[in-house]
């Protein structure tokens, strides 16, 4: 995965779900993240989850499971996240293999980038392509 040498990220989107645990089923077998972590509440709902594509994560949790972050997310719509890829066409098939709506297919931009962008089972925008701009640490 194309990354910036194992650094640590800064940014970390975290989004909610209504059914967490299905949502780490999509990105994990449908979009390629590995599961780094999850954590549970005693009746089932996910706390916290820690998932990772390159040298990057996304946590995600449970709507509905209390605290400020839920709350604050409460009428929250969809949210959208580019990760940077290697190979965007493997990629793609990967997710059009597990029924992902593709909202566009791998296209070559303008400033270099091959993108394609999908939609999650709750609505999140998800861009994958190879532009990863070098940010200064």
């Amino acid at each position: 995965m194309a990354g910036t040498g194992g650094a640590r990220p800064s940014i970390y989107p975290s989004l909610l779900y209504t059914d967490a645990k299905a949502a780490i089923r999509q990105l994990t077998e449908a979009l390629g993240f590995t599961e780094l972590s999850v954590y549970e509440t005693e009746d089932g709902k996910v706390m916290h989850a820690e998932l990772v594509q390159g040298n990057g994560a996304v946590m995600i949790g449970s709507k509905g499971r209390g605290g400020r972050f839920d709350a604050a997310l409460k009428d929250g719509g969809p949210a959208g996240v580019y990760v940077v890829v290697d190979d965007v066409d493997a990629h793609h098939q990967r997710a059009v293999e597990h029924g992902v709506e593709i909202l566009m297919p791998p296209t070559d931009q303008d400033y270099g980038s091959r993108d394609y962008m999908a939609r999650d089972a709750e609505g999140n925008i998800w861009s994958f392509g190879t532009y990863a701009p070098e940010v200064g640490v």
